[in-house]
């Protein structure tokens, strides 16, 4: 009996002691910086050639900002401009949002967009599913515009492709080597 009694005293012990060395290392990896930590934040104009129901032809800029990582980097990216329908004389202004989960994954975004042909206005929201490569981002969506008396030029289905020439590039690169070092000399 005292044998027993020993036997499961030097087991509960063990599995105490490594069950606190397994929670102490998962607090460790949480509480661990990353090395290298690298956003990139990128500016600069796009081009474009927007298709629906009519034809229009954009300009504008984005900014894009990218948490750059092995496995799954996060892009986001922000936009502002106007397109031209030269055939039937409509003006629009868009601006929107657009986030990119991976590296070769899809882009999800939303655009708020104004849309005129000098006489009558209409305002509409619209999600949009994209995929961006070097520089090229094709998207399509569907704009949910206000109701219209006359007004009907307009694109509410569209797909475009716009071309960003990134003139500004700015790349921030925290690194957390000084830190352990930091740490070792205390």
């Amino acid at each position: 009996m005292l044998l027993k009694a020993t036997y499961i005293l030097i087991l509960t012990s063990l599995t105490f002691s490594v069950s606190a060395q397994n929670l102490q290392s998962q607090t460790a990896i949480q509480n661990k910086k990353r090395l290298l930590d690298i956003r990139v934040t990128k500016t600069g104009p796009y081009f474009g050639y927007a298709r629906g129901k009519h034809d229009a032809f954009e300009l504008g800029i984005e900014r894009m900002y990218k948490h750059v990582k092995l496995v799954h980097p996060i892009t986001h990216g922000f936009h502002t401009g106007f397109d031209y329908n030269f055939k039937h004389n409509v003006l629009g202004f868009e601006a929107g949002y657009w986030y990119k989960s991976s590296r070769l994954g899809l882009t999800f975004g939303a655009d708020a967009v104004l849309r005129t042909n000098f006489d009558e206005n209409r305002f509409g929201i619209g999600p949009s599913l994209g995929y961006r490569l070097m520089g090229f981002h094709l998207q399509a969506g569907y704009h949910f515009l206000t109701p219209a008396d006359q007004f009907v030029t307009c694109n509410t289905f569209f797909i475009r492709l716009r071309f960003t020439l990134v003139n500004n590039r700015d790349v921030d690169v925290n690194s957390g080597i000084g830190d352990l070092f930091k740490r070792k000399k205390k």
